[in-house]
């Protein structure tokens, strides 16, 4: 009788220990697959909080494109020069790197195709996004924490401004207008690298390298990187800002929302891009 009840306990105890070895992963993807749907839909409500600011009273429009304007100084501009040099060297990284593969076969006039596909689809807008992500990403946070842990999210509300509308939606504003931009720049300093490889190792001139560079391009290329930075300043933008007002309370809460605002916007950045690449390898039909 207790060799019967022994084994009835083991069989039980054997169940029960294949039943966590199972669910518990299972409970584990299912609890980040909630934490992660849960997150997205707090960075849609504060994008929506941010468009609906937009059409409010004459006074806070003018306000908010002032505002907007200062945000586009800041955030375009002061990125150009890190940009302009990263993108350049990344053009020459990828010409050099292109040309080892396609002497091999005897393709070496094919390298100005190489980086400026390269460039255009994929680098330009991706580098642009995680320098973006690095100076104002970050700041974005950082401001709007700060603001939190000092009280003065509060003194906005009592000056009936709405702390979303004064602080998210001017730099919502000047992301959309300003990332394309960078964007485009981040491109041409890119060509501009891998011409410098053109010029002195492959045979080419300067006017004779831009124009296999226009050759090899279609309007879907351009088209596909500026629809990806647009998207992109929209992840920046929203991550930023939501971190920054889920700051507790603080002053090291604050470096934790930097540093969870720049983790977070890099990963949804890729993951984006990711499914921008996918979406448009499909729809092109190769």
């Amino acid at each position: 009788m207790r060799a019967m009840l022994w084994h009835r306990v083991s069989d039980r105890g054997r169940m029960a220990g294949i039943y966590d070895r199972i669910v518990g992963p299972l409970s584990t993807i299912g609890g980040l697959v909630e934490r992660g749907l849960a997150y997205i839909g707090s960075l849609a409500e504060l994008v929506g909080q941010a468009v609906a600011q937009v059409f409010v009273s004459p006074l806070k429009r003018s306000l908010n494109f002032q505002r907007a304007c200062h945000q586009a100084m800041v955030v375009g501009v002061g990125a150009l020069p890190v940009i302009s040099f990263i993108t350049f060297f990344i053009g020459v990284i990828m010409a050099l790197q292109g040309a080892y593969e396609l002497r091999r076969f005897g393709a070496l006039h094919l390298v100005a195709d190489t980086v400026a596909i390269s460039i255009t689809r994929e680098l330009g807008p991706l580098v642009a996004a995680i320098v973006v992500i690095g100076r104002s990403g970050s700041a974005f946070a950082a401001e709007i924490g700060t603001m939190k842990v000092t009280e003065e999210l509060d003194a906005l509300s009592t000056m009936a401004l709405h702390p979303v509308g004064f602080l998210v939606t001017p730099k919502l504003v000047a992301m959309l207008v300003m990332m394309p931009c960078l964007t485009i720049w981040a491109d041409l300093m890119g060509v501009l690298g891998g011409s410098v490889f053109g010029v002195n190792g492959a045979d080419y001139t300067f006017a004779s390298y831009l124009a296999a560079t226009l050759d090899a391009l279609y309007m879907r290329d351009i088209v596909t990187g500026l629809v990806k930075s647009f998207v992109f300043g929209l992840v920046i933008t929203a991550v930023g800002c939501r971190e920054g007002f889920a700051t507790g309370a603080g002053s090291d809460e604050v470096g934790r929302s930097t540093t969870a605002a720049v983790v977070n916007s890099i990963f949804l950045v890729v993951f984006v891009d990711l499914v921008f690449t996918a979406i448009f390898y499909v729809t092109s039909g190769v």
